[in-house]
């Protein structure tokens, strides 16, 4: 009977996931070339080629596809044991600025909960400025955010597009201040949007406050206003609008990572994280 490696079914696990040996290298710390190694190691044991991969595609092969399931179960009993051996269920707090929470956030928590079925996962979504004092209080293992203009430390994950959306039938009549639905004051990219209001010498005002990302979306969404959201927080039936009512340009802006994770199973549930997020933001390689 063959006996199988566990850090050879999470490499497959994690390829299989990511459909990327790069990803996959950079969620396990490793080289692509190591990730290979583990594979075809694996592959070995088992007499059956589990991954298909060409120069521009990573995908499973039917075997592997029948292998999947198992492999996890496989990682999950792994760790089950491993957390028998601690007095204490591992804790890992999370912060995710709602204007960085897309849909891909469920894809996320997934792939935290396959490295390790064992953690405990607390999760807040707040404003970046929020998560950013908490972070620093100690109260957050870590937080992904929107970069803060006096902020130059933590990990560049991606860039985030903002615009200025609206219903499609929304009216602005010449003359009138744009009605505007954003966040409270000390949001951060509400002082982006509402200064490059003023520099463009565009009269606005506020018609809508939300307590976060979802209740601005759901203004604009019923027509009340205009926002500068995310363009990941869009929902459909809502689009841009900047160019159409000649409102300025918003710029990107950094979504990085804050942590203070020093040992090596949270550092690598982290890496697992930060590779999830980049996965849905550039192309797999």
């Amino acid at each position: 009977m063959a006996s199988l490696d566990v850090d050879a079914v999470q490499a497959f696990v994690f390829v299989a996931d990511f459909q990327s040996f790069t990803r996959a290298a950079e969620a396990l710390d490793t080289s692509q070339a190591a990730i290979s190694v583990k594979l075809k190691r694996l592959e070995d044991r088992l007499g059956e080629k589990l991954i298909e991969r060409t120069p521009r595609l990573v995908r499973l092969s039917a075997r592997g596809a029948a292998f999947l399931g198992v492999a996890r179960e496989f990682i999950a009993a792994h760790e089950r044991a491993v957390a028998g051996l601690t007095s204490a269920p591992r804790r890992f707090t999370l912060g995710i600025a709602d204007q960085a929470a897309g849909p891909e956030l469920p894809v996320l928590l997934a792939r935290l909960h396959a490295y390790d079925p064992a953690l405990l996962i607390e999760v807040q979504i707040e404003a970046s400025r929020n998560l950013l004092d908490a972070f620093d209080r100690g109260a957050l293992d870590a937080a992904i955010v929107r970069r803060e203009d006096d902020r130059r430390d933590g990990e560049v994950l991606a860039q985030e597009p903002f615009g200025w959306f609206a219903l499609p039938g929304f009216a602005h009549r010449e003359g009138e201040a744009l009605r505007l639905a954003s966040l409270a004051v000390s949001c951060g990219v509400r002082n982006i949007a509402t200064r490059a209001l003023d520099a463009a010498g565009v009269r606005w005002i506020e018609v809508f406050v939300g307590g976060g990302a979802a209740a601005v979306v759901a203004a604009v969404s019923a027509g009340l206003a205009v926002a500068a959201l995310a363009h990941r927080v869009v929902p459909v039936g809502v689009v841009e609008v900047g160019e159409r009512l000649e409102l300025p340009a918003l710029p990107s802006s950094e979504i990085v990572l804050h942590s203070s994770l020093s040992d090596a199973r949270s550092r690598g549930a982290l890496r697992t994280l930060a590779a999830a997020f980049r996965e849905h933001r550039a192309p797999s390689s």
